[in-house]
């Protein structure tokens, strides 16, 4: 009797599958039954006690807050700056290299920076007594609007680049003929811009929202650094859970709630930044 092979393309994505088997699938399974089971069974236990907890829903409101203020500036900032560049200004290769520089930076020495500046003794406040002005709790639980306000500076410092160069890679791939096109029959630069080149951007800019996204609701060193827990936030909240108070099923409940908002966001900006040809 002959034998059947398997499909060619089954062949092809089989290691894909095997490798989100092992390190997407079965953590998820892992963490569904940790958060999901005690001592005697299936239980809900951990699930009530992560929302009695009014950290988680500070946690929450705080990491929504900065999602919906961080997330347009930094897309703003970075398609102004792609912009900048693609029109090919003097020393462009250093200014490219320096708006980089955050990329090489990880979170928490970005945090730190950023807390040499706003901490009570830090840079901001030098300069301002210098000017006479006084000093200022930037960081202090009793001034919460900037508390924020530094989360959002150092965060928006930190992870702009990412989106920055995404959106130039993206720009490589749009022929100046459609640009030079519009110009000729009297479209002005900002028309160009929406018109012309925003819309062939989309694959870039959806791919930079869903990555940007994502990563903001795993904002935790930066906010950890700056605030401690005086501005929770949810990936924080799992780290309290899990060492601090030495509850991993609660962790794990955190963690899957972020894990949850972030699949319920890609497959938003999926169906929201589909082209008109494919709705």
């Amino acid at each position: 009797m002959r034998r059947t092979r398997p499909p060619a393309a089954l062949l092809l994505i089989a290691p894909s599958i095997v490798f989100m088997a092992a390190l997407f699938l079965w953590p998820l399974i892992a963490g569904v039954t940790q958060a999901f089971s005690g001592p005697d069974g299936p239980t809900t236990t951990y699930v009530r006690r992560m929302a009695d907890d009014p950290y988680f829903w500070e946690a929450t409101r705080n990491t929504a807050l900065l999602i919906v203020v961080l997330i347009p500036l930094q897309f703003v900032l970075a398609v102004v700056m792609a912009l900048l560049m693609r029109e090919r200004p003097r020393f462009a290769g250093f200014h490219f290299y320096i708006w980089v520089v955050p990329l090489a930076i990880s979170d928490l020495a970005a945090g730190l920076v950023w807390l040499s500046i706003f901490t009570d003794r830090g840079y901001l406040n030098s300069v301002l007594d210098s000017l006479g002005l006084g000093t200022y709790a930037w960081l202090s639980f009793e001034n919460p609007g900037t508390m924020f306000l530094a989360v959002v500076v150092a965060e928006l410092w930190r992870a702009t680049s990412l989106v920055f160069v995404i959106v130039i890679a993206g720009l490589q791939g749009v022929p100046r003929d459609y640009d030079e096109a519009a110009a000729v029959f009297g479209a002005t630069y900002w028309q160009r811009v929406r018109h012309v080149i925003l819309p062939q951007l989309r694959p870039s800019l959806q791919v930079a929202l869903i990555l940007r996204t994502i990563l903001a609701l795993e904002a935790f060193a930066v906010a950890q650094a700056l605030t401690g827990r005086n501005f929770p936030l949810l990936v924080g909240e799992t780290y309290q859970w899990y060492y601090q108070l030495q509850n991993p099923n609660v962790a794990t409940a955190i963690a899957l709630v972020v894990l949850v908002l972030s699949i319920v966001a890609a497959v938003g900006y999926l169906r929201l930044m589909r082209s008109p040809e494919a709705r």
